[in-house]
């Protein structure tokens, strides 16, 4: 079992940027693909960004490609996601997710894929 506690979210202005974080309480984290996720209300959950468990492949959805950065830190068990250039539509509680190593799907982008959750953090960004 995989337990994810996400943490890092907050309000901010339109322009600014936030990290969030996200530690896993698994003894093999370097073995997990990571992804993070958001969902605003109203809204179905979307992908944000994905991570390979080696670190060497990362992906992203076109509505953040260029601003969002993914990275993880397996020394400490935890993957971040350094948000840039914030808009108000990035608003939404963000989670991160990973799917379990026995999925082996090398780039994984549809909640579907992913087996285990965090709780969520709020980002909420004024105009």
């Amino acid at each position: 079992q995989v337990q994810l506690v996400e943490s890092g979210g907050g309000m901010v202005q339109a322009g600014g940027s936030l990290r969030l974080s996200c530690v896993a309480s698994v003894r093999t984290f370097s073995s997990y693909t990571m992804g993070w996720f958001r969902q605003a209300p109203g809204k179905e959950r979307e992908f944000v960004a994905g991570m390979s468990w080696s670190g060497g492949r990362t992906y992203y959805s076109d509505s953040v490609k260029g601003r969002f950065t993914i990275s993880r830190d397996n020394a400490k068990n935890t993957v971040y996601l350094q948000m840039n250039s914030l808009k108000p539509e990035d608003t939404a509680v963000y989670y991160c997710a990973a799917p379990h190593v026995t999925r082996g799907v090398e780039a994984p982008t549809t909640p579907g894929e992913f087996d285990y959750w965090g709780q969520g953090t709020q980002v909420t960004v004024s105009s």
